[in-house]
């Protein structure tokens, strides 16, 4: 396929993610730090935050899956996680911000929230 029909795709995929919600006007922020030094640095940092996000979301499956739930531990993996999506913006300038990753930090509030209940519940719908 074409180089310039690749680059409309992406254009499309983005676009619709824009729509979506998934990404805000601050992604293009973390495109522009993306350069020909860099070209992978957008998929890069996007990987690593999304590898590092599945494993923490793995142990917190399953440590919900107990029959009775250790939530210091599960409050841990939060922190974690919400520590993760924040660090970053320090870090890269806040790219993880530009891709949805505020939204991740406001669940992570919430969710520490349910485990300060011992609420099982709430942990699950989140």
């Amino acid at each position: 396929m074409p180089l310039m029909a690749l680059r409309e795709r992406l254009n499309v995929l983005v676009n619709s993610m824009f729509l979506e919600g998934l990404l805000d006007q601050q992604f293009r922020q973390l495109q522009m730090l993306q350069d020909a030094s860099s070209p992978g640095f957008v998929a890069e940092v996007i990987t690593l935050f999304c590898e590092d996000s599945e494993r923490m979301l793995t142990e917190l499956t399953k440590l919900l899956d107990q029959a009775v739930v250790d939530y210091q531990k599960v409050d841990a993996y939060v922190h974690q996680l919400k520590g993760s999506s924040s660090r970053c913006l320090y870090f890269f300038f806040a790219p993880f911000f530009y891709v949805g990753a505020q939204n991740v930090k406001l669940a992570c509030i919430q969710f520490k929230q349910f485990c300060e209940e011992n609420n099982k519940e709430g942990c699950e719908v989140l």
